[in-house]
């Protein structure tokens, strides 16, 4: 058994099972480009470690993640534009290449890419408190994650456009009628049925499990890859423009943001 302790991420592994909690539940679970960097880490490790057989990605029984912190995220990318060596997009990166199985158990609202990370997972569990949003365009901006290419795929276009052109949260029932979840449960089981299924999966061979998951995803990894590239573009040059700057600024001020000019 191993753990490493973070303020805001926690990594521990026992038993072929590695879980990677966000633990900042005083912030809504925001995730920090420190937090970002501490998540890649782990996943990155976690593919080549004889030891992790299985990774859990979980958050509070009240939370998941808030998505990106906000006051963080600007004062790293300090109006620039976002670069493809950037943590978070370290992490997508560990996200899309993860080779073993990998599962989420979500709680909460799960926004932005607390919901896009979950196009990734192989299983996902949802409690039943589970609020799914991706509001890029009411910030100004475009999805990432290759979102734009799974999302459409999993939930057909017209439930994916709803999704990701109007930035509505939905919640877990509908995720689960849409193929996002694999189960919806309460809120405070929603880490241990992951964990019982991440522990189902740790006693099966490793080298077929990682062989079936390669293989039902074979024919999209160089679209997924592709598709990551074009989105983090776009978002970087999005991120400079006027309907961004407007949509970060109105946050910082709690008012509604005017696209009037956009």
């Amino acid at each position: 058994m191993t753990t490493t302790a973070s303020p805001d991420i926690l990594v521990h592994t026992e038993a072929g099972v590695r879980t990677i909690t966000l633990n900042r539940v005083d912030k809504k679970n925001s995730i920090t480009q420190a937090m970002y960097s501490r998540m890649a880490e782990a996943l990155t490790s976690a593919a080549t470690d004889e030891a992790v057989r299985v990774v859990v990605l979980q958050g509070d029984a009240t939370v998941f993640s808030a998505g990106n912190d906000i006051g963080d995220f600007l004062a790293r990318q300090g109006g620039q534009g976002l670069p493809e060596q950037s943590p978070v997009f370290q992490f997508l990166h560990a996200l899309a290449d993860f080779p073993k199985p990998l599962i989420a158990a979500v709680a909460g609202p799960a926004v932005g890419i607390g919901t896009t990370m979950l196009l990734h997972c192989d299983l996902v569990y949802a409690g039943d408190n589970a609020a799914f949003s991706m509001p890029f365009v009411n910030l100004g901006l475009c999805p990432e994650a290759a979102s734009s290419l799974l999302l459409p795929r999993l939930m057909g276009y017209q439930r994916a456009a709803e999704a990701l052109l109007l930035g509505e949260p939905f919640m877990a029932e509908a995720a689960l009628e849409a193929g996002l979840v694999n189960r919806v449960v309460p809120p405070t089981e929603v880490n241990g049925v992951a964990q019982a299924q991440a522990a189902k999966l740790a006693a099966k061979p490793l080298s077929a499990l990682m062989a079936t998951k390669r293989l039902m995803k074979a024919g999209q990894r160089a679209e997924i890859k592709a598709q990551m590239a074009e989105e983090g573009q776009s978002f970087g040059r999005m991120l400079t423009e006027p309907a961004a700057r407007e949509a970060f600024t109105a946050f910082m001020e709690k008012r509604k943001p005017d696209f009037s000019q956009c």
